[in-house]
């Protein structure tokens, strides 16, 4: 058992406690408009692609800082494949699976490049974020294309009805919602616990009680303040049920598989990780193929939200995504980093965003806003690892 020292719980939760800070003044500033249900609601959906591409940015920065140029461009490449098929009345199904396929495809050919070929990150994303961005003119032929299938637009988050029914239909307040939130509360503090008390058993270091259980009680109240918020507009969106599975999925991959300590350890020290038996250019491989992946969804999510495909879609989306990665605390030498951290990154940029812009503050100016945060994120990590060195 290790002592409560509050420094430390400054310095490991500085992106969380920022996000609080700006959240507090945006509802100070809009006189608590960011915080109204449909705000929230809009925050999440419209913000859906940078939370599933900043998780599948972080397992290439983990590899030693590496980044991935070209996802903006494959956004739209997939997004218009897809449109196209729909636009031809192909079953939704099929043209979700090629969707995913293609963009699988698309991380491979890069990934083999970077992995087997050892061409710079940079340079074989920077040329597959020409190709590909040429590539989505040529499938679009120049135009947007709608996309009127309903169910695909209700699944992925565009359609009128993209939210999950309130079976008990709540007069005020939508049960379904709440009840999700109370249960997803309960699993979270059992699992919690269970954690805590499995290390504890084992003779793992844990961290203090009183920092244990006020980590507990934060984020259960964060999570039972977005239920009520959400069920006070119209429930869950489905586009908020893809970011849990994804956030989840990696989170447990990035903790508890072997592939996600690799790519921890290849960041950390690749010569090493070589030294040690693991072939490095599998888990180069791995993330890049990966990102495709993610890539993919990022893009079904994208042209489901505009409820169309255009050859502009996916315009600066790797930027977002790098950001929010290296907001959240990613390193920008590699091997340190947490997909949570990069939800954060991305939470904090979405608030920014939304919070100037119904202020009225001008587009121009945000970007100078968010270009400052990513810097400053940034500063913050070099001068973290000088200190330690």
């Amino acid at each position: 058992m290790v002592s409560f020292k509050f420094s430390e719980v400054i310095k490991k939760y500085t992106m969380v406690i920022a996000l609080v800070v700006i959240i507090a003044i945006f509802y100070v500033g809009t006189n608590g408009t960011i915080l109204l249900p449909q705000n929230i609601n809009n925050l999440l959906s419209q913000n859906a692609y940078v939370f599933v591409l900043a998780t599948g940015m972080l397992m290439c920065i983990l590899t030693g800082g590496n980044i991935d140029l070209s996802v903006g461009s494959v956004v739209c490449f997939v997004g218009g494949i897809g449109a196209v098929m729909m636009s031809k009345g192909m079953n939704v199904w099929f043209t979700v699976l090629v969707m995913l396929l293609v963009g699988i495809a698309v991380g491979a050919w890069q990934a083999f490049w970077v992995a087997y070929v050892n061409v710079p990150p940079f340079i074989a994303t920077l040329a597959g974020m020409y190709a590909f961005r040429g590539l989505s003119n040529v499938v679009l032929n120049g135009y947007a294309v709608s996309i009127t299938n309903t169910t695909y637009l209700n699944v992925f988050g565009g359609g009128a009805d993209c939210y999950i029914p309130d079976f008990f239909h709540g007069a005020k307040l939508n049960t379904t919602c709440m009840l999700a939130g109370i249960i997803a509360v309960a699993v979270y503090v059992l699992g919690s616990l269970r954690s805590r008390i499995s290390a504890a058993r084992k003779g793992y270091a844990t961290t203090s009680a009183v920092g244990f259980y006020v980590k507990l009680v934060a984020i259960s109240a964060v999570i039972l303040f977005l239920s009520y918020k959400l069920a006070g507009y119209k429930g869950i969106p489905t586009s908020l049920i893809w970011i849990i599975i994804v956030v989840l999925a990696y989170h447990y991959f990035t903790t508890k598989t072997t592939m996600g300590r690799y790519l921890y350890a290849v960041g950390g020290n690749e010569k090493a990780t070589q030294l040690s038996g693991i072939n490095t250019k599998k888990v180069y491989f791995f993330a890049y193929t990966n990102m495709g992946f993610l890539t993919a969804l990022a893009g079904i999510l994208t042209v489901a939200r505009a409820a169309s495909a255009q050859p502009t879609y996916g315009m600066f989306y790797e930027m977002d995504a790098i950001g929010a990665c290296f907001i959240g605390g990613a390193s920008a030498y590699g091997g340190t980093g947490s997909v949570f951290g990069a939800i954060i990154g991305a939470l904090l940029m979405g608030v920014i965003n939304q919070g100037m812009s119904i202020m009225g503050v001008d587009a121009n100016y945000q970007k100078v806003v968010k270009g400052l945060v990513l810097l400053i994120a940034v500063i913050f990590d070099v001068v973290s690892k000088r200190e330690k060195k």
